[in-house]
């Protein structure tokens, strides 16, 4: 670069500037029928810029082929310093040129021409990797691969991206390790002196770059189903981007959120609340929502208000899985082999919680935590405000529960029925689990009948009024649900009616209304699943598999509870019933294997099967006589 003058690197550096701003800036506002002019332009630029490097480089080669000698001692020295590394004057010029090349790589891929955009970013990459990594160009090493791997990612060639990204990782933490001084942004290679920026904005930007770095290889073990490792980048780019204070709050809210469903998978339940706290505080940081007034004078008012009232609904959404979660894995910890609550369990666990929550604190130090001095505080009180600990009782599972409702009601505020129907139809759903899982605490009988009333009252109404050649599959989840509910309402009310003396007759009738609903949403269930001429199909799906066969091992159950003094109608009943239970077997034994989805309905089956007709004898027998 001897040849170049003053004049003309500021030419040079006059040019990139204006390439920077035409692609950051005024792409912007390019046309829609022209988006990529601004673009297009500044590849011009960045082509001109490379062309001149490349003239001065010329130059000096033709300089030294005048004497071979002189050529060979050049070379020796190039040679040298590329050993002694890439803030050598040789280096220098490798980096100027590798930020045009890294420059055009990114202009290409952003016009969507990937194949010329990889050219380009691999031969910046190439460059660099002739010198050692220092301080003036760890930057240029990093964000080249960062973009290469994101164009392979792009390709579905994720392992290859992969590659990338790792190595991008593993020199940022060499040179953190081995220097770790506020490295030079690529842009300061084509700036004056008195441009230079600040130390602080070069940790900035740096920093930037490997958080970037974290993000992608986050979507890349996603991707490879890597799924612990996926959980952690995530986590630990959140955190970066609060820390160096760059995010957009909607945007690193909803992330926060989405990744609380992760933990919750895993029950980790402290980190899921942590997440969620801190989703819930960020999104406030977007400012308050308009009211709808505004909304009506201003469209930009208007799109504002949309998108802060849809994150906010998403992140309760949320929510409301981290408290039926929690509320279901207590549950599962609880219950005995029939689905009832241990007790004595349940006194093991209160005594050895204690403990474990001692632990859990320690153990919590080591957990990256969100936040910064704006925001710490009001994550912490944000999540003070609910538990992360399995509940154990009614009390405590009731505390989840009014959290979780909370929710709910803040949701419905958004995705209402009409504009929104399967999300409110999922919302009403998840606000109907949180009932029943409620109600596996409450020892009760009649208040956890009042719980699944509950139920019955949010969903029935949506079941009724759901076109099912619009929403088959949810038609089928809702009707399965109430007939379910039902089901379970009717042996709430018969326990309770084995404790009276003498049943009495609206005793009765509520039983058999229970009952009689249970068995007509289940047939709608199992008319659903009905070929277009209305026959049963000989093989089952496997998605619908077990619930069709269990609607039709309870359907039998039901039709032997219904109560009635009326001796034909006992037979009547009580042939429906042997009917159903045949069909469980039948099924099973021409579909062998369905037989380990339903075993445990399939071994009452066979044994109702064999008792039923007896029964019928005798109930005709009895008949007869009277007769």
């Amino acid at each position: 670069m001897a040849s170049i003058t003053s004049s003309e690197w500021r030419v040079l550096c006059e040019k990139y500037q204006r390439s920077v701003t035409l692609s950051e800036i005024e792409s912007k506002k390019d046309p829609e029928n022209d988006p990529f002019r601004s673009k297009y332009n500044a590849r011009e630029l960045l082509k001109q810029i490379k062309s001149s490097l490349g003239q001065y480089a010329g130059e000096n080669e033709t300089e030294q082929g005048e004497n071979g000698q002189q050529q060979a001692e050049k070379e020796l020295q190039v040679e040298q310093q590329i050993a002694a590394g890439g803030d050598s004057p040789a280096g220098l010029s490798a980096a100027r040129l590798g930020v045009i090349e890294y420059q055009l790589g990114l202009n290409h891929t952003e016009t969507e021409e990937l194949s010329a955009g990889e050219e380009h970013l691999m031969n910046c990459i190439r460059l660099m990797d002739k010198y050692e990594v220092t301080q003036e160009n760890i930057s240029l090493f990093i964000q080249s691969r960062n973009q290469i791997g994101v164009l392979w990612a792009g390709r579905g060639e994720i392992e290859t991206a992969q590659g990338f990204l790792e190595s991008a990782e593993a020199l940022y933490n060499r040179y953190m390790k081995e220097d770790g001084k506020p490295p030079m942004d690529p842009n300061e290679y084509f700036m004056a002196e008195e441009e230079k920026l600040t130390e602080q904005e070069r940790t900035k930007r740096f920093e930037k770059a490997y958080t970037y770095t974290l993000y992608y290889l986050a979507q890349v073990y996603k991707n490879l189903e890597q799924n612990d490792k996926a959980g952690l980048y995530c986590h630990t780019t959140l955190q970066r981007q609060l820390e160096f204070n760059n995010f957009a709050p909607l945007e690193w809210a909803v992330n926060a959120a989405t990744l609380s469903q992760y933990y919750i998978t895993k029950s980790c339940y402290m980190e899921g609340r942590h997440c969620l706290a801190a989703a819930s505080v960020v999104v406030g940081l977007a400012g308050e929502v308009p009211s709808v007034a505004a909304a009506k004078e201003s469209e930009a008012e208007s799109e504002k208000r949309e998108k802060l009232c849809q994150r906010k609904a998403e992140i309760a959404r949320c929510w409301i899985k981290y408290c039926l979660n929690l509320i279901n894995d207590a549950k599962k910890m609880l219950e005995d082999n029939i689905g009832e609550l241990d007790a004595d369990r349940q006194a093991e666990m209160k005594v050895r919680r204690r403990q474990e929550e001692e632990e859990k604190e320690k153990g919590r130090k080591t957990v990256v935590l969100f936040g910064s001095s704006d925001t710490s505080d009001s994550i912490l009180s944000m999540e003070e405000k609910v538990s992360c600990a399995y509940p154990l009782d009614f009390n405590e599972a009731r505390a989840i529960f009014l959290v979780g409702q909370n929710y709910v009601n803040e949701a419905k505020e958004y995705f209402q029925i009409d504009g929104h129907a399967t999300d409110h139809i999922e919302v009403v759903q998840d606000h109907s689990a949180l009932f029943k899982a409620l109600a596996f605490f409450e020892d009760d009988y009649e208040r956890c009948c009042k719980m699944h009333k509950r139920r019955i009252d949010m969903l029935e109404p949506i079941c009724k009024d759901l076109n099912p050649q619009y929403y088959l599959l949810i038609s089928r989840q809702l009707q399965f649900e109430v007939a379910e509910t039902y089901y379970e309402m009717m042996d709430l009310k018969i326990a309770v009616a084995d404790k009276q003396e003498e049943l009495e007759a609206h005793t009765i009738r509520k039983i058999n209304h229970l009952t009689t609903s249970s068995i007509k949403y289940y047939e709608l269930f199992l008319d659903s699943l009905k070929t277009p001429d209305k026959k049963f199909p000989d093989k089952l799906e496997e998605d619908v598999l077990r619930p069709a066969i269990v609607a039709k091992f309870r359907i039998a159950r039901l039709y032997s509870r219904i109560i009635t003094a009326d001796s034909n109608k006992q037979i009547e009943n009580i042939s429906q019933s042997l009917e159903y239970y045949r069909f469980v077997v039948d099924y099973c034994t021409r579909n062998q294997d369905a037989k380990k989805a339903v075993e445990t309905e399939l071994e009452l089956s066979e044994e109702m099967a064999s008792l039923l007709p007896l029964r019928l004898e005798r109930l005709r027998a009895k008949l007869t006589s009277v007769n």
